[in-house]
């Protein structure tokens, strides 16, 4: 039987590191606020049958307007952000109601994930509880105590992890239920369902699929949009 996948989208961040004005999901990017990009690439994707993006309570009525003015059709219900990530999924989760259902998590503000990737980490989804996304550290990785070396981790073994991350929605609710209990926050899903002894397999991600943390990531992300490296 072909299984319901929903589309949770994170964006209700506080963008303390942004600045400006404008609330950083909604940031220009390229003539479109930021959030749309990857809500048309999941839009466009005949496998995802539903998207809840996960917004500010004072940005949730404005956003529907939006959202359909750019031709956003899968969005039924917008769910409001809690005070961390991870209680902004949990509250995205709450609004799935096919508890068969595939969830792909993906930030709201990685505007250059493309369709293809997406589809490729869900086929990824067996024999395993969840996918990341993800590409090989280019850099050498040390780990400090108080700014001295303790070590230096072998890089061919480390992956910088992404958005989309998919898992099966029992999997990923009872992980999230456990960590509200245990009062346990991470920063992102995968590491809940790690916690609670699931198994975790990396698929391949996009070096360009970088989140809009600050204006300068802004500004890289235009430079990969004006050449086409959104892929």
């Amino acid at each position: 039987m072909k299984k319901n996948i929903v589309a949770i989208v994170p964006a209700a961040g506080m963008g303390k590191r942004f600045g400006g004005k404008t609330s950083k999901p909604f940031a220009e990017l390229g003539g479109r606020p930021l959030i749309i990009w990857p809500l048309q690439a999941l839009e466009s994707m005949p496998e995802i049958t539903e998207i809840i993006p996960v917004l500010k309570e004072d940005e949730l009525e404005k956003t529907a307007e939006l959202f359909e003015s750019y031709g956003i059709t899968k969005i039924k219900k917008i769910a409001p952000g809690g005070k961390e990530r991870q209680d902004s999924v949990f509250s995205g989760l709450k609004l799935v109601r096919e508890k068969e259902s595939i969830v792909v998590v993906h930030d709201g503000v990685r505007p250059l994930i493309s369709s293809d990737i997406i589809r490729s980490a869900i086929q990824e989804l067996h024999d395993c509880d969840g996918v990341v996304t993800g590409v090989p550290v280019k850099d050498t990785i040390k780990e400090t105590e108080r700014t001295m070396v303790s070590r230096t981790l072998p890089r061919e073994r480390l992956w910088a992890v992404q958005t989309p991350q998919i898992f099966y929605y029992s999997t990923l609710l009872e992980a999230h239920t456990k960590a509200q209990a245990d009062s346990f926050y991470t920063t992102d899903d995968a590491a809940l369902v790690e916690r609670y002894g699931g198994r975790i397999r990396v698929a391949m991600g996009s070096y360009t699929n970088i989140k809009v943390t600050t204006p300068e990531d802004l500004m890289i992300a235009e430079l990969f949009m004006r050449h086409g490296r959104n892929q």
